[in-house]
């Protein structure tokens, strides 16, 4: 696996929070996206999807997991129906690794970073969680064709 220290620019994003269940997140997904589509502020074809990540669903207990969706944004969300509000994706440096096919094994591209290439590099976490950046999405690319980078916030 490669890895590559990037600077991420700050970024605004629309976000939805998922607490609870990890097996639910595609339902939170399904909101968001109806959000997407009804408001227009973050359009899919040309705004970036992502993840942020504040647990391992696998070290979490369902009912304190937290996920939130999000996409770029240009200008400030108004109230809506979805709860979808306002965030940021703060810049600075990160590893980022890319990962190719199923969202279901990103969890080993995480671990890889945290247990394996984070020991070694001499880098130290900033304090904001890992994020995903989604770069193709499920429901139009098939499931051995994604392409997904995971950034890991560095100081």
């Amino acid at each position: 696996m490669t890895v590559a220290i990037v600077d991420f620019p700050e970024t605004r994003v629309a976000l939805l929070e998922h607490r609870g269940d990890p097996s639910l997140v595609m339902k939170t997904a399904m909101t968001f996206i109806d959000w997407r589509k009804t408001s227009g502020l973050s359009p899919i074809n040309i705004s970036r999807t992502f993840g942020i990540a504040y647990e391992d669903p696998e070290q979490t207990p369902p009912d304190i997991f937290r996920f939130d969706i999000c996409g770029s944004v240009s200008e400030p969300i108004p109230e809506n129906p979805q709860g979808v509000s306002n965030g940021a994706i703060p810049g600075g440096r990160c590893a980022v690794l890319r990962h190719y096919g199923s969202h279901d094994r990103l969890g080993e591209s995480a671990r890889y970073l945290y247990r394996d290439w984070l020991p070694d590099s001499g880098e130290e976490l900033r304090d904001f969680p890992l994020f995903f950046d989604y770069l193709n999405l499920v429901y139009d690319t098939a499931e051995k064709d994604l392409v997904t980078d995971l950034y890991l916030p560095l100081r």
